[in-house]
């Protein structure tokens, strides 16, 4: 059994119109969303193997702001270009790539690809996902070479407004 959790980026600053998309970095919500995500992730007991990112700022911040809240260094976040604006076939080429070994792949990325993507995975539909929220399904078998064509169970839905923080 795999685990996917697929994450979009934290909310991004606009303070700086003329800033590529690319470069934009986080706002303050976002630098405070994405510590309480990576938290409420850890209370469920959730151990992330290996962390995939855009390599746009707000998508790589988002993915090194989780890793230090699993207690992992921001050098263990892996930038992969085609999550940067992705389509469909990104996600899986990717995924089909991933080492056995990992057991619990986070990938960070933005919509609406990202949204499209999680709508593939079981019959469990999100209109959106939010800046910052997790979608996260149990993949069946051993191997992510075979994730595609695997059953995939729908686990959780989360996102930085859905609850209110101890």
């Amino acid at each position: 059994m795999k685990t996917l959790l697929l994450v979009r980026h934290a909310k991004s600053s606009w303070e700086s119109p003329g800033i590529p998309d690319f470069d934009r970095g986080l706002n303050e919500r976002g630098k405070r969303d994405a510590p309480q995500m990576a938290k409420r992730l850890k209370k469920m007991g959730i151990k992330i193997d290996l962390l995939l990112s855009s390599p746009a700022k707000r998508a790589k911040k988002t993915a090194e702001l989780f890793a230090a809240g699993m207690h992992r260094r921001s050098e263990e976040v892996h930038c992969e270009p085609e999550l940067y604006l992705p389509h469909h076939g990104s996600f899986y080429s990717l995924i089909s790539k991933l080492p056995d070994k990992v057991s619990c792949a986070a990938i960070f990325s933005h919509n609406p690809g990202i949204t499209d993507f999680a709508n593939s995975l079981t019959d469990v539909r999100v209109d959106n996902m939010p800046t910052c929220s997790v979608f996260a399904v149990n993949i069946s078998g051993d191997s992510w070479a075979n994730a595609e064509a695997a059953p995939k169970t729908f686990l959780f839905f989360d996102y930085p407004k859905s609850a209110t923080e101890d």
